[in-house]
């Protein structure tokens, strides 16, 4: 298959660059988070605990019954440690995966947008045609927007999570280490890896 020089120099250019850095942001925006999440899943723990305490009364019968008011202050404490950790979720990690997302999204926007506009010329059968150092346009498309779901459906996963954490939930927040450990196995599972090998060759050629 013999590609226009405009639209073979695109598809080196996303999978032999914009694709290999996004893959790396993405791994380690996902990694950033998990220190969050486990630091989030020990404060609830902690709270928990307390909160067991006071319910069986073992603060009052020990040394600590002389402070009263520990309990009330350590819930303060833990509730602004724990909001603070899923503030940082939030406004900060979540946007780094958003915005693996969308540049992901924009560059093979801009490969769609021009091989539409060169399919007329190139001809539907030419499309599927692959070599053994040329994998098919098809497949490169095919590629290219399965790359492109998973980058969506993994960060809608991790938004989802994390958005529906309420502090007043304790056990729910206990468990979002578990629950982020999972998102983190299937968001590194990435189709890049896969997809940069089939077009190893592909890539070597001059464009």
């Amino acid at each position: 298959m013999s590609l226009p020089p405009s639209l073979r120099s695109a598809l080196q250019r996303v999978f032999r660059g914009i694709l290999a850095e996004h893959r790396g942001a993405w791994e380690g925006a996902l990694s950033g988070c998990a220190p969050l999440v486990a630091s989030l899943g020990n404060v609830a723990q902690q709270m928990l605990a307390l909160r067991k305490a006071v319910a069986l009364g073992l603060l009052g019968s020990s040394s600590l019954g002389a402070f009263p008011d520990l309990p009330r202050r350590l819930s303060q404490k833990h509730r602004g440690a724990a909001e603070a950790l899923l503030a940082q979720l939030r406004q900060e990690k979540l946007p780094e995966l958003q915005k693996v997302r969308d540049a992901a999204a924009v560059h093979v926007a801009e490969v769609c947008l021009l091989c539409d506009g060169q399919l007329d010329a190139l001809g539907l059968e030419a499309s599927f045609q692959r070599s053994p150092l040329c994998p098919s346009l098809a497949d490169m498309m095919e590629w290219l927007l399965d790359i492109q779901a998973f980058y969506q459906r993994t960060y809608l996963e991790a938004k989802l999570l994390l958005l529906q954490v309420r502090y007043e939930n304790l056990e729910e927040i206990q468990a979002l280490p578990k629950a982020w450990e999972q998102v983190m196995q299937r968001g590194l599972q990435s189709p890049v890896e896969d997809a940069l090998l089939k077009v190893s060759f592909f890539l070597e050629e001059a464009a």
